[in-house]
């Protein structure tokens, strides 16, 4: 089993859909090996959901209408 990363020294970058008025307010880290640390922005001592990459780069591509490498 894999010990989460220590998220205390991460630099999180707010998601360019979030607003100032109450809208989504979604961060992700970067630089942490294998995986995207993604948090909500109005509680940001709560918890991160920790997505690994390849998970992470195909929901990222599926909401940009990219169709998944094929294996």
């Amino acid at each position: 089993m894999r010990t989460a990363p220590d998220l205390s020294t991460v630099t999180w970058r707010k998601s360019s859909y979030s607003n100032n008025e109450g809208g989504v307010c979604v961060e992700v880290a970067d630089h942490i090996p294998g995986l995207v640390p993604v948090r909500d922005a109005k509680n940001p001592h709560g918890p991160a959901l920790l997505i690994p990459d390849e998970a992470w780069g195909a929901f990222i591509g599926s909401l940009k209408g990219e169709r998944p490498a094929a294996r």
